[in-house]
């Protein structure tokens, strides 16, 4: 790339791996830097350092990482740009000669640097950028002779501003990638097509001078993942997807999973790519926000309302991104009350029980049909219906007290002094939708009940609710020093023994689960009195990692 005239961000790639040389370049670069699996991609084998102090463990995760996921702990280093953005550029060549770009796609907004919202074109990209960008993609295919599809990602420093920013090429990507959709949408070409002629040995369908852009596309990647616990990857079995209109040409689903797959540890965690497309950048977040208003996932948990919330986020919507934008933004992205049910939400799921609009239950069953005892309508002689529920949602009690006078629901929230009035207007099983009215206006959600667990989709949030399972044994109590595997995984490395005294976080465990390294920490001041796994172990989800004898039962 450096030959072919193309910026690249200064460090070292050479083939001394000695920790004491790499720390030494680090040094020389200048810090931040990064630290980078040669063989890597996707945020795997990658660490930032801020000093000099953290090279070296940054060095030995990094090395696990790398080695782990791709067989190679090689690495890299280069100056760490403290706002990047992330643009990339769609590269085409055939075997005649010929290279076009298709502009570029931004994908700033990352988390563990990997891509979760890519649009096309960038925001606020001038004329002259893009010009300048797209000649240096095309350089850079060109200089390897590069035929079929290709993506020139290139890193901006945008710490003053876009227009003339310098950037620097990042890697190439020999392939179509996840995001290529969006890129579909502004130019109204088939990239998969495009590759099929290329490799038939067919000259590329167009010029660069009648290639255009027009109107705006989002990709927003639903993962089964919790961003509320640092995006932890999650597993179950989806036991309802529910798309928005697929019929609407401008709204385009990429996914494998339906209904009844099962997300396992073995493959990465993401659901689908949901791909939207309109004639400016407002009007493309609006028809996102709506889509993913109305789609339904349940079964486990998913970061659909975290997408929902980056496109009502302000700086996001005037196109103030870089790759730091997720943790700046964290608490509108991410708030205190994340999936956790409100009001409304708790309704929905008391009117679906105390009316009985279980399928199985329903007035309408012609099994129950002649048969009055058997109708849930919730009448009383002489009195109103009171029922006391308990639910539960993310290890959190919510004990209600509903009462029923016709159609109107009182709800009423225990040891919180709240309660507020419901009408209940109907139940479309066909949609699973319910309808409330709730100071005088009608509200909407769409409920999915699987047996003692119910998903309720209000607004963009996502909430799961759980009855109690009465027929279920009680575990013995586990307090906070006993720590199980939060899934399936493999142990890395332990860093404490049996009879250490620990502190409230510090580190005990690094263990590896869907690709993801993860810090295990004490959650109390103790003892460690049992330690059952050791480095390269397998666990299972559920397992006993680490258990600590709490500081005052320790005789310290």
């Amino acid at each position: 790339m450096q030959d072919a005239g193309v910026p690249v961000v200064p460090g070292y790639e050479g083939d001394n791996q000695e920790a004491a040389f790499l720390q030494k370049q680090a040094d020389d670069i200048g810090y931040p830097v990064l630290i980078k699996a040669v063989a890597g991609g996707g945020g795997k084998g990658m660490r930032q350092v801020h000093d000099a102090k953290e090279f070296i463990d940054a060095l030995d995760s990094c090395r696990r990482e790398a080695s782990s996921a791709f067989g190679d702990d090689r690495v890299l280093i280069e100056r760490y740009i403290t706002k990047p953005r992330h643009i990339e550029v769609q590269v085409f060549g055939d075997k005649h000669g010929n290279f076009v770009h298709l502009f570029e796609r931004d994908c700033s907004l990352q988390r563990r640097h990997q891509k979760v919202i890519e649009e096309a074109p960038a925001p606020h990209m001038s004329p002259d950028m893009r010009e300048a960008m797209g000649k240096a993609a095309v350089e850079a295919a060109r200089a390897i002779d590069y035929y079929g599809a290709g993506t020139i990602e290139f890193i901006v420093d945008v710490s003053g501003g876009l227009d003339d920013a310098p950037f620097f090429f990042m890697e190439m990507n020999t392939r179509l990638q996840v995001e290529h959709p969006v890129t579909e949408m502004i130019t109204g070409q088939d990239l998969v097509s495009w590759q099929i002629d290329v490799a038939a040995n067919l000259p590329l369908p167009l010029s660069q001078e009648q290639l255009s852009i027009n109107g705006h596309a989002f990709e927003a990647r639903l993962y089964a993942e919790d961003p509320s616990q640092q995006f932890l990857p999650q597993i179950g079995t989806v036991t309802a997807f529910i798309k928005t209109d697929e019929a609407d040409k401008t709204i385009r689903w990429d996914t494998g999973i339906e209904k009844g797959d099962e997300v396992t540890i073995h493959y990465d965690p993401m659901i689908a790519k949901l791909i939207v497309n309109a004639e400016s950048r407002d009007a493309a977040i609006q028809k996102m926000r709506s889509a993913l208003e109305q789609t339904v996932i349940s079964g486990l948990t998913h970061n659909q309302e975290f997408l929902y919330n980056i496109f009502g986020q302000t700086s996001f919507i005037e196109g103030d991104v870089d790759t730091g934008f997720i943790a700046r933004h964290e608490e509108d992205l991410i708030p205190p009350d994340y999936q956790q049910p409100h009001m409304a939400e708790l309704a929905f799921a008391a009117a679906h029980i105390v009316f009985g609009l279980a399928a199985e239950n329903t007035a309408n069953d012609d099994h129950w049909a002649d048969d009055p005892w058997s109708i849930r309508d919730v009448w009383r002689p002489n009195l109103h219906m009171s029922q006391g529920l308990k639910l539960t949602s993310r290890d959190q009690e919510y004990l209600l007290q509903v009462c029923v006078n016709g159609r109107t629901l009182s709800v009423e929230l225990a040891r919180q002094d709240t309660k507020e009035d419901f009408i209940f207007e109907g139940w479309d099983e066909t949609k699973s939708q319910i309808t409330l009215t709730h100071k005088d206006a009608p509200i909407h959600a769409t409920l999915i009940a699987d047996g003692l667990h119910y998903t309720v989709c209000h607004k963009g949030r996502t909430c799961r609710l759980q009855l109690p399972d009465f027929s279920a044994t009680a575990d013995s109590a586990q307090g906070e020093g006993r720590i199980t595997a939060p899934m399936p995984g493999k142990i890395i490395t332990v860093l404490v023994a049996k009879g250490d005294q620990v502190e409230k976080d510090q580190p005990v465990l690094i263990m590896e689960a869907m690709k993801m390294e993860m810090t295990i920490r004490a959650g109390i001041d103790g003892l460690i009195d049992e330690l059952p796994v050791a480095e390269n172990d397998q666990v299972q989800d559920g397992s006993l990692l680490v258990s600590i004898a709490a500081k005052e039962n320790t005789g310290s």
